[in-house]
């Protein structure tokens, strides 16, 4: 990896780090349990467009395990883990034949970090009655994800111009 990518990867690693506890401290956006904007997972999309997915992952995992220590939510841990994982895994598979429809590719990765979470909850509690909340969480995944993917597609595209000047 080139010393250019890897600053490229400690800064939006820093920015998603920010913006993640910077949320942290906001208010719920919707008196629903669980359910909050994402923001961070706009840094984490626009680095799988720009950089690639090696450098998305190290956003992702720098991003969960700082931010978990940082926001003193260590307990939250196992879950932005497990959601981050299966969201990572399905935007790293459609931002191929997706490509600049990165809000597409976002409202996806906002599902499955919403089934991951609930995956986990459920492990975690032995119990099935966590899939319960899951058609809250999808509504939610979608509505969310639509909003973070066209921000990190209007941020990405306008990244990609400034690189061509």
């Amino acid at each position: 990896m080139s010393v250019k990518k890897i600053t490229a990867t400690a800064m939006l690693l820093a920015a998603a780090l920010t913006i993640f506890v910077a949320e942290a401290q906001l208010p719920p956006p919707v008196p629903i349990p669980g359910v909050k904007l994402g923001l961070a997972n706009v840094v984490t999309l626009a680095a799988l467009s720009l950089l690639g997915r090696r450098e998305a992952f190290a956003v992702l995992l720098g991003r969960i395990a700082l931010g978990s220590i940082f926001a003193g939510q260590a307990v939250s841990f196992i879950y932005s883990l497990c959601g981050g994982l299966l969201c990572y895994i399905v935007m790293a598979v459609l931002i191929g034949p997706l490509g600049e429809r990165l809000w597409v590719v976002s409202v996806f990765g906002a599902v499955a970090h919403n089934v991951g979470q609930i995956a986990a909850a459920a492990a975690l509690a032995h119990s099935a009655a966590a899939w319960a909340y899951l058609p809250v969480l999808i509504i939610s995944g979608v509505i969310t994800g639509a909003f973070t993917g066209l921000c990190a597609q209007l941020i990405a595209k306008r990244l990609k111009r400034r690189k061509t000047e």
